[in-house]
């Protein structure tokens, strides 16, 4: 999967809104060319959530893990709740607190390196072999957080 196949597939789904922060935009500095997305029907970015999935190009500050500095390297990041964590990565999310991430194998599904603790799963590189789990995971973390934002609507 390229990102472009990932920000479509996403972008596509009922009611998400995708940014894309660029230079001169309000946006910090660091999040430039990187996606995030949003369940916002009314399409206003929610102040009171975080994205439920996100893919970013470069190492983040404490984030090295998954080497994202080598060329075209980029990683795909999905809010997965705890179940489905359990049922990727076979402990809770909880069980990671103090655990320090080892290298990130590409095409993979892995806790993702700094927020598995609270239930987030990531794939560096997504290729043929993860292919269907990453939009399988993408398809769940969108439904996770239209629930959350019907929830709060009502």
């Amino acid at each position: 999967m390229t990102r472009q196949e990932i920000i479509d597939f996403v972008a596509g789904l009922e009611g998400v809104l995708t940014l894309a922060p660029r230079p001169g935009d309000d946006a910090p500095e660091v999040s430039w060319g990187d996606t995030f997305f949003y369940y916002a029907p009314d399409g206003v970015t929610p102040t009171n959530t975080q994205p439920f999935a996100t893919v970013v190009t470069k190492n983040y500050p404490g984030d090295e893990t998954s080497r994202l500095d080598r060329p075209d390297a980029f990683r795909v990041n999905m809010f997965a709740g705890k179940d489905v964590f359990v049922e990727w990565t076979g402990h809770a999310p909880r069980d990671l607190v103090g655990v320090e991430a080892g290298p990130s194998d590409d095409d993979t599904v892995i806790a993702h390196p700094v927020y598995g603790t609270v239930g987030w799963l990531a794939v560096v590189n997504p290729g043929p072999r993860a292919d269907g789990a990453t939009r399988q995971l993408l398809s769940a973390a969108y439904g996770l957080a239209r629930s959350r934002y019907e929830r709060r609507a009502d």
